[in-house]
């Protein structure tokens, strides 16, 4: 009981950090000059950055522990696509690196986290098969 808590706190943490890192991205793409190569920039990290959100909340969701297993991995190459495009952005406009920076770090921790939920339900998924199958 108390272990599902805790598990439910950190599953709370990890969707509460990947919201504010893609509110925190809205607002700093605001500040990027507007050129032909920083609009296409600009509108592939915001698609990348809130799909990992999106994603993470249908795993959340999810009715089996391979789906949810599916919806993190999905979160986790959206995140690294937006690690990607938070590099890109700042090598292009070095002007903006300081600011982009912090938010390219939050983003790798973010994959991670997400890295490691999905080594622990694989985990745990082997688990309680095992426990299945030595209960027959």
């Amino acid at each position: 009981m108390l272990n599902d808590k805790i598990a439910n706190a950190k599953r709370r943490d990890i969707h509460d950090r990947i919201y504010k890192l893609a509110l925190e991205t809205l607002d700093v793409v605001k500040k990027v000059p507007k050129s032909i190569e920083n609009i296409v920039l600009v509108r592939q990290l915001v698609r990348s950055a809130t799909s990992v959100g999106a994603n993470a909340l249908e795993a959340d969701g999810s009715e089996t522990r391979k789906e949810f297993i599916h919806r993190f991995a999905i979160a986790k190459k959206e995140a690294k696509e937006s690690y990607y495009w938070f590099s890109l952005l700042g090598d292009h406009n070095p002007e903006l690196k300081e600011v982009l920076e912090p938010l390219r770090k939050e983003n790798n921790e973010i994959i991670l986290i997400i890295s490691k939920i999905i080594i622990n339900t694989k985990s745990n998924t082997r688990k309680v098969k095992d426990n299945n199958n030595n209960a027959e």
